[in-house]
């Protein structure tokens, strides 16, 4: 689905009220940019449910110059060919494991540590499968923009164990897939990947 162009103006206000705000030292040019954060927020708030303070308040924490947000997800198959998925608390449904990736992690640890703290399952990534832009694929739409990377990663150990953020942990094969959770994977994506790694695919896909 297309992004609504609601949606487009807020993150376009933000992103500039979120540059001046870092990149300006006078004192009317902040107050300016402040005016903007606030019509967006304005914007925001027309065209949801959540009250435009509610909104500021989710923007009003992010600095700098901005960036679309950055979410890992690890793909591990069984000796079956089966796929790996976890079951969100948060939604009640399932999805591959990972999230937003820490600072402080290169992007092989965050998917390894992701997958580990998620389902229980040491892992080792061996190859980026995929890297999206989230808007493009057809997901429910975000407040922010993100880029998600998908990695293949092979099984070295462990035993399935939910998480505070994951209630269950299984395989499943590609005809027998669960109620998926779009909001961070699509059917649509796990097909692909279930081809490209029958298929030995070597090039990434990206959009």
């Amino acid at each position: 689905m297309p992004l609504p162009n609601w949606l487009d103006w807020v993150r376009r206000l933000q992103s500039i009220a979120q540059a001046g705000k870092t990149y300006s030292n006078d004192v009317y040019d902040q107050e300016r940019y402040d005016h903007i954060h606030q019509i967006a927020a304005e914007i925001g708030a027309a065209h949801t449910d959540q009250s435009v303070e509610k909104i500021g308040h989710l923007y009003k924490h992010e600095t700098g110059y901005a960036t679309p947000k950055v979410d890992v997800r690890g793909i591990v198959f069984n000796e079956q060919q089966q796929i790996l998925l976890v079951l969100e608390r948060s939604s009640g449904k399932w999805t591959l494991p990972g999230g937003w990736a820490d600072i402080w992690d290169t992007p092989k640890q965050a998917v390894e540590r992701e997958i580990r703290e998620e389902s229980g399952y040491d892992t080792q990534a061996v190859r980026l499968l995929a890297l999206y832009d989230r808007d493009n694929q057809g997901h429910p739409h975000y407040e922010f923009a993100v880029y998600k990377l998908y990695f293949l990663c092979e099984l070295q150990g462990g035993t399935a164990k939910s998480s505070i953020e994951t209630s269950d942990v299984r395989f499943f094969s590609e005809d027998a897939l669960p109620s998926i959770d779009e909001g961070r994977v699509l059917k649509t994506q796990l097909h692909k990947f279930f081809q490209m790694v029958r298929d030995d695919v070597q090039i990434t896909d990206f959009d």
